[in-house]
């Protein structure tokens, strides 16, 4: 039984401090985070510039395909790289993800081990630039990163795909914090709504403290039988510090922020989202508002915390005990 479900009307909801969407968008998004700032993250691209800017870490950037005429560039553009990442700029909820493990005479290999061709590739890029994975259907540009090594900590926690954390901030403060474990169910990526595992993780240890897919607790993943409650997530307080300096990244004051764990570079910046969903509440067994209204009451104070002080008032104050 789903979170939701067990507490079906609208006063047992609010009991439990469930955020719906449209207190989401009213009190949350709409109120703290100017619209001229949403551009900054609902680019890709730009937000990899102001990461970069700021000294966090990104995933290497091989380039940039900007029109039709230069589609067919890509098989130049990544032959030195074994394995790469085609998305687009301005997409949303995993859409237009293309990923390819490794490459060899104009084969192509997905995670899944699936075989694609030079034209399969470069329609899914000719769909990008068209605008079809796009927010609001706009023309895109598609860009090619590099492969991200995760963790090998992560070894049965994710299917197919790069496990990611999502942690909600908001004022700079990282107030919940999930991991989203691709499986076969969501073809490698790590979306929930698509069947991906989402785990609560602990703001204060980085342990796993339940997990759902589909909005059903699970205790297993359901392709590798790995335990979840097993999972934790190592530098996790570097991990908050770089989701809590996101705030003075972009200037939003409530968003999500996506990041993953490479085995050599360690935390950094995927992407930000100015209208997080809400699904990390059902994967926390938690509801959002009573820690968004804690940090409202703390009001304005002479001196700003820096990141560091917010990841540790966070982790003293929203720290969990595990559900498994």
């Amino acid at each position: 039984m789903s979170l939701f479900s067990q507490f079906t009307s609208p006063q047992k909801l609010r009991d439990r401090g469930i955020m719906g969407m449209n207190k989401r968008n009213h009190s949350y998004i709409g109120r703290y985070n100017d619209r001229s700032r949403y551009p900054l993250v609902d680019d890709k691209l730009k937000t990899k510039f102001i990461a970069q800017q700021a000294g966090a870490t990104v995933p290497d950037l091989i380039g940039v395909i900007d029109s039709q005429a230069t589609v067919k560039h890509i098989h130049h553009m990544v032959k030195d790289w074994p394995g790469f990442v085609i998305k687009p700029a301005q997409g949303s909820g995993g859409k237009g993800i293309l990923v390819i493990v490794k490459h060899k005479d104009g084969v192509y290999v997905k995670p899944s081990g699936a075989e694609i061709n030079q034209q399969d590739v470069e329609r899914h890029i000719t769909n990008t630039l068209a605008g079809l994975f796009s927010l609001g259907g706009k023309n895109d540009v598609a860009m090619v990163e590099n492969l991200i090594q995760f963790d090998n900590v992560f070894d049965g926690f994710s299917y197919e795909g790069v496990p990611d954390v999502r942690v909600i901030v908001f004022k700079g403060y990282p107030v919940m914090a999930m991991m989203r474990c691709s499986t076969a169910a969501s073809d490698g990526k790590a979306n929930l709504h698509q069947g991906a595992v989402g785990v609560g993780i602990d703001i204060a240890s980085g342990k796993a403290i339940r997990a759902v897919q589909f909005n059903q607790p699970i205790e297993r993943h359901p392709d590798t039988d790995r335990l979840l409650s097993e999972l934790k997530v190592p530098e996790w307080n570097k991990l908050l510090v770089l989701a809590s300096s996101a705030w003075e990244m972009t200037g939003l004051g409530y968003m999500g922020t996506d990041m993953v764990l490479d085995k050599t570079k360690g935390p950094m910046v995927l992407e930000l989202n100015a209208r997080p969903g809400l699904a990390i509440q059902i994967a926390n067994g938690t509801g959002l508002l009573p820690r968004l209204r804690h940090i409202e009451a703390m009001g304005v104070t002479a001196h700003t915390p820096t990141p560091e002080e917010r990841v540790a008032y966070c982790a003293h104050q929203f720290g969990a005990k595990s559900e498994f």
